[in-house]
C-alpha cells in the first residue's frame, strides 16, 4: 500500500513539473523574445566613415535596450581588409547563434560565399556600405542593403563646385586662364561607390558649365596616407598648376590637405564626400570647400532597425522605405562653410 502511494506521489510530482514547464514555455512565448544577438563584421575598423557608423550602431543598441527592454548583444568584428578573415567571422557568428548578421563586405563581388553560409543557417543578412552585385542580392528574400546612393553623392559634390563657380569663377580658376585644372583622388578600383562618384562628379561639373581640365588622377584606396603621398608627388610634378582636388571621400581630401600644408601651398580648392568629423572640421576651418553628408544616425538606424526586426521576427518599420523590398538609400546633403 505504501509502495502504491509512493508511486502516485512520484507520478503527481512529475506531472506538476510538466505542467510548470508547459506554463513557462507558454509564458516565454507570450512575453516574446527578450534578447537578440547581432553579428557585425566591418571591412576595416580604421576607416573613418565606417568607424562613425559603428559608433552610431552602438548608440542604437543602447537606446533600443532602454526603450524596448530587449537585451542586445552586438558582436562587432574587424576583418581588416581580409575576405578570408571576414568569412571566418561569419562562421563564428553562426556558431554563436546570432539572430541576424550585418556585413560590410571586404570584397563586394565575393558576397556569395557569405550568402551561402547565411542561407544554410537560415540567418538574415543586412549588408551595408559596400553593395553586393545584383545577382547575389536576388538569391534570397532575407538579404538587405543599406547605403548612400553613390550617384547622389557625386552629383551633390559636383554641385558644390558648380555653385561656387557661378558665384565666383575666380575662386576656382586661380590662374585666370579660363580653365580649372584638377587632379582626382579615387577610392578602391573595385568599389562601386568609387567608380560612380568619379563619373558623376565630373559629369555634374560639365553639365553645370564649369570649364575643367584633368591633370592626373590616382587610386588612394580611401586612405589619408596614400592620398597624401600621391598629392605630394603631383605637387612636385605639376608645380603651380593644380587648382582643384576632387576626392572620392574626406579621408583622401584630408591627406591631400596634409601634402599641401607640407609644401606650403594653400591655393588649391578641395572637395570630399562623407562628412566625417575631421572632414567637417576642415570645412569649418576653410581647408575643405565642401563635403557631402549622409545622415549617419539614419544610416545606422536603418541597419539596426532591419536587423532587430529580422532577429525578432517582426514586420520591418514602414519608415524604412525599401527599394525593391531590399535596398535602403540614406538621404544626403551638400555641406559647405556658408
Amino acid at each position: 500500500m505504501k509502495d502504491r502511494r509512493g508511486k502516485w506521489r512520484i507520478l503527481i510530482f512529475f506531472l506538476c513539473i510538466g505542467a510548470v514547464s508547459v506554463g513557462c514555455a507558454r509564458l516565454e512565448k507570450e512575453d516574446g523574445k527578450k534578447s537578440v544577438r547581432i553579428g557585425v563584421s566591418l571591412y576595416r575598423g580604421d576607416d573613418t566613415f565606417i568607424n562613425n557608423i559603428r559608433g552610431e550602431l552602438e548608440n542604437c543598441a543602447k537606446d533600443y535596450e532602454q526603450k524596448q527592454g530587449v537585451k542586445v548583444t552586438l558582436d562587432i568584428q574587424d576583418a581588416k581588409g581580409n575576405q578570408n578573415t571576414q568569412n571566418n567571422q561569419v562562421e563564428r557568428f553562426i556558431s554563436l547563434g546570432c539572430d541576424v548578421m550585418c556585413i560590410n563586405p571586404v570584397d563586394r563581388t565575393a558576397a556569395s560565399v557569405i550568402i551561402d553560409k547565411a542561407m544554410t543557417a537560415g540567418i538574415p543578412l543586412v549588408f551595408f556600405n559596400r553593395q553586393p552585385v545584383e545577382e547575389d542580392m536576388n538569391r534570397w528574400d532575407q538579404l538587405y542593403y543599406v547605403g548612400a546612393a553613390a550617384k547622389e553623392s557625386a552629383v551633390l559634390q559636383g554641385s558644390i563646385l558648380v555653385e561656387q563657380y557661378k558665384k565666383d569663377p575666380g575662386s576656382l580658376d586661380i590662374n585666370g586662364d579660363g580653365v580649372i585644372s584638377y587632379v582626382l583622388l579615387e577610392g578602391e578600383s573595385s568599389h562601386q561607390d568609387s567608380l560612380i562618384r568619379t563619373e558623376w562628379s565630373i559629369q555634374t561639373l560639365k553639365d553645370g558649365g564649369v570649364p575643367i581640365e584633368k591633370i592626373t588622377g590616382g587610386i588612394a584606396n580611401w586612405e589619408r596616407s596614400q592620398a597624401s603621398a600621391l598629392m605630394e608627388q603631383w605637387l612636385e610634378q605639376y608645380p603651380d598648376t593644380i587648382e582643384l582636388v576632387i576626392c572620392n571621400n574626406d579621408d583622401m581630401a584630408l591627406g591631400a590637405i596634409d601634402a599641401l600644408e607640407r609644401a606650403g601651398d594653400g591655393g588649391a580648392n578641395l572637395v570630399g564626400i562623407d562628412a566625417t568629423i575631421p572632414g567637417l572640421e576642415a570645412v569649418r576651418s576653410g581647408k575643405l570647400l565642401g563635403t557631402v553628408s549622409a545622415d549617419k544616425e539614419r544610416y545606422a538606424g536603418a541597419i539596426f532597425s532591419l536587423a532587430s526586426a529580422k532577429a525578432l521576427g517582426e514586420e520591418i518599420d514602414p519608415d524604412i522605405s525599401l527599394e525593391g523590398g531590399k535596398y535602403y538609400w540614406c538621404p544626403q546633403v551638400a555641406v559647405t562653410e556658408n
